[in-house]
């Protein structure tokens, strides 16, 4: 992706579009079921503290991870095999900055009709249920917090769920703008747009999101300003 950005030959093989839909397909199923996991962690963290260890186990993380990217992997798998059953216009310029599904299927001069079901069923199964969850978790998640009596204990409970919070936001936002649509209606112009979102800017901003949170990061940071300024005198 970044290759076709940079460079003025913008051109992909059909095997290197279709990895690239692939493991792009894989890591964003993914990911979706991760936050979710993420979600019921901060759950039993803030609703269950004293028993967060037992319920969080090393076991219980390898077997949540495990199955984030086994349920990933075979999403992904499901609608490239569907892909690679059609046949394509000979104009295979692909509307869009790297190869995902709705611009693809928008080249296919055959019947696209169980790929939008496809869609449509993931979108429900993956998608909706992982987002109705997170809800559902950061419902009880408020609720609890809420019913501290502290402030400062309500603002420390806060801000273990603020890092999530605001990559869920931003991760899920485009990812049901893109996805819920296909089979009815689909802008492509549009979904370039909201599609950098979790494409290009979700997966910049986590590791600063989430690095923000440590005392360490936050020290380090400081230091190497103060250092450029002290240089800069």
């Amino acid at each position: 992706m970044l290759k076709i950005l940079v460079i003025d030959k913008k051109a992909i093989s059909y095997s290197g579009c279709i990895s690239q839909l692939y493991l792009f397909t894989a890591a964003l199923s993914t990911e979706l079921i991760l936050l979710t996991v993420m979600a019921y962690d901060r759950y039993v963290a803030i609703c269950f503290p004293l028993r967060y260890k037992t319920i969080m186990s090393r076991t219980a993380c390898m077997c949540l991870a495990g199955a984030a990217w086994i349920l990933g992997s075979v999403n992904s798998m499901t609608h490239t095999c569907l892909i690679l059953k059609l046949s394509f216009m000979e104009t295979n310029i692909i509307d869009h900055f790297f190869c995902e599904i709705p611009p693809v299927l928008k080249l296919a001069k055959s019947d696209t009709y169980v790929n939008d079901i496809v869609i449509v069923a993931s979108d429900v199964l993956l998608g909706m249920i992982c987002f109705i969850l997170t809800v559902i978790s950061y419902t009880y998640i408020i609720s609890t917090i809420m019913k501290i009596k502290s402030a400062e204990k309500k603002k420390k409970a806060f801000s273990t769920c603020a890092s999530h919070l605001t990559v869920v936001t931003i991760f899920y936002g485009g990812v049901i703008y893109t996805y819920v649509r296909p089979a009815f209606n689909n802008h492509l112009e549009a979904d370039k747009v909201v599609s950098a979102l979790y494409a290009i800017a979700s997966p910049v901003l986590n590791p600063i999101i989430y690095s923000l949170r440590n005392k360490e990061v936050i020290n380090a940071i400081n230091k190497t300003f103060a250092r450029k300024a002290s240089w800069r005198k």
